[in-house]
């Protein structure tokens, strides 16, 4: 009788069948589980108000959403966080992005063997670049020093330091990322925090990853890095321009790794490690492109793929000068496997 009356008070309004009915039980019970979910989130977050130091993430940080949720404005919001730290940390002001994938580009990368001295210089360039941690120092890139005749890479040397290179009787081979087309890393992660996107890149989101390390024991080229400690960079040799997937500071206990330097290949730019090489072996581009030197490259070059057999099609290969060069040593090896 209570709502016939009301209805007939206001004739303008909706049947009572289609209103939400609320009643003074209803009300106060809804309102108590919000209250209770609340009070559930501040007790699972109050730990965080008692502790000091770096190690801990703010609740914002906490509370973000995976990369792919992220809409356009909470990625602005999570962008000018991640400025807010840089600031706070090293002293410096940087220029932090979101860059996407390119349309219609797939990058690829190609070294030549033959021509690769083993100077190390694009090893410190992509630390210039990327923000790595300086103590302990990580690097992306590892030059293993390979005995002529040769390509057992367990018996290559990773620490060489002789007064001169090119050494005799040795070549070498960087190793880096693969940006795999079939990517075991992704594969096993449990919370999704690594995945490839459209141009081939496989990336890691920093504030998503758990630091389990499935990634760093699937990966066949040891291409990954985890950060045990605190990474420490000097303020004066950061590198302002960053991108939230490449090379923004990370913290510890994440996994990072080689991102074709995302940040300057999206916008037409070559990776730190092409643009520093002193021989020209390092070639990098669109393989979609059917006009790009790497296209070029893959059509008419000696080209070797590093662990092939394993099946991850890599997006990184390998190739020699033809015969005649003066570096063409390494063919011989080419050629006594096909032999055998």
């Amino acid at each position: 009788m209570e709502e016939t009356a009301a209805n007939t008070k206001n004739p303008g309004q909706a049947p009572s069948s289609t209103v939400p009915h609320m009643t003074r039980r209803g009300f106060f019970s809804k309102g108590a589980a919000a209250v209770t979910g609340a009070s559930a989130l501040a007790a699972a977050l109050s730990p965080l108000r008692h502790l000091q130091g770096k190690d801990v993430p703010s609740v914002e940080k906490f509370l973000q959403k995976h990369y792919k949720e992220l809409t356009p404005e909470e990625m602005r919001t999570v962008l000018d966080r991640i400025t807010r730290e840089v600031e706070r940390r090293h002293g410096v002001q940087p220029h932090v992005e979101d860059v996407k994938p390119l349309d219609g580009v797939e990058f690829v990368y190609a070294l030549n063997i033959s021509r690769c001295i083993g100077c190390r210089k694009c090893v410190h360039a992509c630390v210039k670049e990327n923000n790595p941690s300086r103590a302990p120092e990580i690097q992306y890139i590892r030059v293993l020093k390979m005995e002529k005749g040769s390509i057992n890479v367990e018996t290559s040397d990773h620490y060489y330091d002789p007064p001169q290179v090119p050494e005799h009787d040795s070549y070498y081979m960087p190793v880096q990322c693969h940006q795999c087309a079939k990517p075991p890393c992704v594969k096993v992660c449990p919370v999704e925090a690594t995945w490839q996107e459209a141009d081939g890149i496989v990336v890691i989101d920093y504030d998503w990853c758990i630091g389990c390390r499935y990634c760093e024991a699937a990966c066949p080229y040891w291409a990954r890095r985890f950060n045990f400690a605190e990474p420490q960079i000097p303020s004066d040799e950061l590198n302002p321009d960053m991108a939230y997937l490449s090379n923004r500071p990370r913290p510890k206990g994440v996994m990072e790794k080689c991102t074709y330097c995302l940040h300057r290949t999206r916008k037409g730019r070559m990776p730190a490690c092409v643009e520093v090489c002193p021989t020209g072996s390092r070639k990098f581009g669109n393989v979609l492109d059917a006009d790009s030197e790497v296209a070029y490259i893959l059509r008419h070059k000696r080209v070797f793929i590093f662990k092939e057999d394993v099946g991850t099609l890599p997006r990184f290969f390998y190739y020699f000068d033809e015969r005649g060069s003066r570096y063409h040593e390494p063919l011989a090896v080419a050629d006594s496997e096909e032999q055998a």
